[in-house]
């Protein structure tokens, strides 16, 4: 979507358009299995056996094939144990996994954008921990296997308050408080849901994925290591995604690093995260997380990086400590994506977090057409039409859905839903007077002179102030 000397973004637009051999049929041998959950595995119907049994027949032709056949086989006639249901979800996993790495390839077809492999050279490994608590993790174990049975249609409040011990437990160790998170946030869903026999729809595909990652999360050694090596060179900012929930935030810096001895650059994210009042929202969130990440100042600033030894994971995620990393040069996002965004290379993703839903890739579009249709915005190029998920686009920046429709160029993340591919806008390129101006989704992060994002952030902070003069009163009676 942008010609193949400009450097970088979407070069086959055809690509993203065309089906993917296989994938239908993969994604309707999970959503047979998925159904089979709703109704729970304590005593499955014919339905819920052949949905069971596909699973098995659809890795037949994989390592997998002998223990998920014999799981198959138990959960069909409603006897399946504790390792039967870990088979069935690794199946699971595997095949929502294949699905991630077709639609990855494709799109490292449309981009033209190389991939480390095993033969890159990279980090050396680091030791994975010793699993401690096997005990807690069996009683998570023994929780999911007991939703399974019961079945999403089964839920009630004393077969969720199961999950509150489990998770007291982790909370206090350090190692299990990934798990332990999944699992509160889980169970709260769960809880909010029942009783299940009431619900009018069902999120079949949602508490699917939860429970099958969460049931693989309680085999000892699943949770892996953390980083795998560090980074040092510079780091040149596209552009932050905003994640918010009612009492959490987070904000993801999508980068391009340049190596400081040489080599390929390579494609990372850092991200900070904090926990956060209901009243707090829009440009307000920003004073939560700026303490916690020097990284948000500079992409404010439009400057890039300087890190040295910065811990990073095989998937390319930086663990971001501030005193590792000092601001840089200015440095436009538009500039590094149009010079250097095709010819980096993104990492491989682990298997245990291959999922579609994890697909977030940055590209660089120009020369398209905004079309507004009963579906929303889309790009249109050479008469393919690529959605834009302008949902997602946060309160907490100047980018609007109208800045988009109005550009002429754009940084965003490409993802998969509903069985399409959607471009997420985190700047666009727009005319203002004549001028051509980069509208940023983070452009607030370090601060701001607009006068929509001061009134938020001292709407924020007279919140804040509330408070914590709340908090002061009850803590002093």
């Amino acid at each position: 979507m942008v010609p193949p000397d400009a450097g970088g973004g979407l070069m086959r637009g055809d690509l993203l358009s065309d089906p993917v051999e296989g994938l239908d049929e993969a994604l309707a041998v999970v959503d047979a299995f998925d159904e089979a959950l709703v109704a729970g595995l304590l005593r499955p119907g014919p339905a819920q056996a052949a949905g069971v049994s596909g699973l098995a027949g659809a890795v037949a032709g994989t390592p997998l094939a002998a223990r998920v056949a014999e799981a198959a086989e138990k959960a069909a006639a409603g006897t399946g144990g504790e390792d039967h249901f870990v088979a069935l979800a690794a199946a699971r996993n595997a095949l929502l996994g294949s699905v991630h790495d077709a639609l990855v390839q494709r799109i490292d077809e449309a981009v033209g954008r190389p991939v480390e492999g095993d033969e890159t050279a990279g980090p050396e490994p680091v030791a994975a921990a010793p699993e401690e608590a096997a005990n807690l993790l069996a009683a998570a174990r023994s929780w999911l296997c007991d939703l399974a049975r019961g079945g999403w249609r089964g839920l009630d409040h004393e077969l969720v308050a199961g999950a509150a011990p489990v998770v007291a437990a982790m909370l206090p160790e350090p190692g299990m408080r990934r798990r332990a998170a999944l699992l509160d946030g889980f169970a709260a869903e769960l809880a909010a849901s029942c009783p299940g026999a009431t619900l009018e729809r069902v999120p079949v595909r949602r508490w699917a994925d939860l429970w099958s990652r969460a049931l693989l999360l309680t085999v000892p050694g699943s949770a892996g290591a953390g980083a795998v090596g560090t980074v040092t060179g510079r780091l040149l900012p596209l552009g932050v995604d905003v994640q918010e929930h009612a009492t959490a935030v987070q904000a993801q810096v999508h980068a391009v690093l340049e190596p400081a001895g040489g080599g390929a650059p390579r494609l990372v994210r850092a991200s900070v995260s904090a926990p956060k009042p209901d009243t707090v929202v829009g440009a307000g969130l920003w004073q939560l997380l700026r303490p916690r990440m020097s990284l948000l100042g500079a992409v404010g600033e439009g400057r890039s990086a300087e890190v040295e030894a910065m811990p990073v994971t095989a998937e390319g995620d930086l663990l971001w400590d501030d005193a590792l990393a000092r601001t840089g040069e200015p440095a436009d996002a538009f500039a590094t994506a149009r010079v250097m965004l095709s010819a980096a290379t993104a990492a491989r993703v682990e298997p245990l977090d291959r999922h579609p839903v994890r697909i977030s890739v940055p590209v660089l579009l120009e020369g398209y057409a905004a079309r507004e249709g009963e579906d929303g915005l889309a790009f249109e190029v050479a008469g393919r039409l690529l959605a834009v998920d302008t949902d997602r686009m946060p309160a907490a920046g100047p980018l609007t859905p109208e800045a988009v429709a109005a550009s002429q160029a754009c940084v965003g993340l490409l993802r998969w839903d509903a069985g399409k591919f959607l471009l997420q806008p985190l700047a666009v390129e727009t005319t203002v007077r004549k001028k051509t101006v980069a509208v940023h989704a983070g452009a607030w992060a370090g601060g701001t002179s607009d006068k929509a994002g001061v009134r938020a952030e001292k709407a924020a902070t007279d919140a804040v102030a509330v408070l914590r003069e709340r908090a002061g009163r009850l803590l002093r009676t």
